[in-house]
């Protein structure tokens, strides 16, 4: 529930079980979640929801073809989580998330500062049986986070390069994150602000996509480890 612009109170799980099916991402069979099956209805009824809600855009419901590379990759290589605290950063779906708690991970924590998409995230873990924390924080503007040792082991974050603020933001974070010890994984299909140095290459993936959200049938994705230099 949340409380809109008015006053109103907001069923945002009804409105997402509403515009949303239960269905798996292409490069992600192992995994359901609520997603949009058509783009336009969706954000034309996000778009309503805005003018007395003050909703953001509903990234949320989209699996982007960052998080399924990088998804498809983690759950390729369980050594990497399993039994392991990790974090999804920028966590949109929460795909990365639900598929790792639901194949092995230790304590997972999803974070996301939109709302809307934090219920989605719990409702795609409830979906799956997966053991999902969502925060209702920002873990980069914890004091002090992070700090070697913890407080996570894995840290993956999909598609974060498409805007210069958010990268520059972001990558100095995920550095400090791998110099604190945590195996740092991100996922790019060809973003202007990727950095050209410090990151080791692991896969490639060509990811289907619709046309509604990018401008090809298809994106070239590479997933990197993200170095602490």
């Amino acid at each position: 529930m949340s409380t809109g612009a008015a006053g109103a109170v907001v069923d945002l799980a009804a409105f997402i079980r509403a515009q949303t099916v239960l269905t798996a991402p292409p490069l992600v069979p192992e995994v359901r979640l609520h997603l949009a099956t058509e783009v336009t209805p969706l954000w034309q009824a996000t778009q309503d929801f805005l003018d007395d809600n003050a909703l953001p855009p509903p990234y949320w419901a989209f699996a982007w073809p960052g998080g399924q590379a990088m998804t498809r990759w983690l759950l390729d290589n369980p050594a990497v989580f399993r039994r392991r605290r990790v974090l999804d950063l920028a966590a949109g779906s929460g795909l990365t998330a639900v598929a790792l708690a639901a194949a092995g991970a230790g304590a997972v924590e999803a974070a996301e500062i939109d709302g809307v998409a934090r219920v989605a995230i719990a409702l795609n873990a409830a979906a799956n049986g997966a053991a999902v924390t969502v925060c209702d924080d920002d873990p980069m503007a914890r004091p002090g986070c992070p700090w070697p040792g913890g407080p996570w082991d894995v840290v993956a974050a999909g598609d974060v390069c498409y805007e210069k603020p958010m990268t520059d933001r972001m990558m100095p974070w995920l550095r400090a994150c791998a110099a604190a010890g945590a195996f740092v994984v991100i996922a790019d299909p060809g973003r202007s602000y990727l950095p050209k140095s410090g990151l080791e290459r692991l896969a490639a993936y060509t990811v289907p996509t619709s046309l509604d959200l990018e401008d090809r049938t298809h994106r070239d994705t590479v997933v990197y480890r993200v170095l602490p230099v």
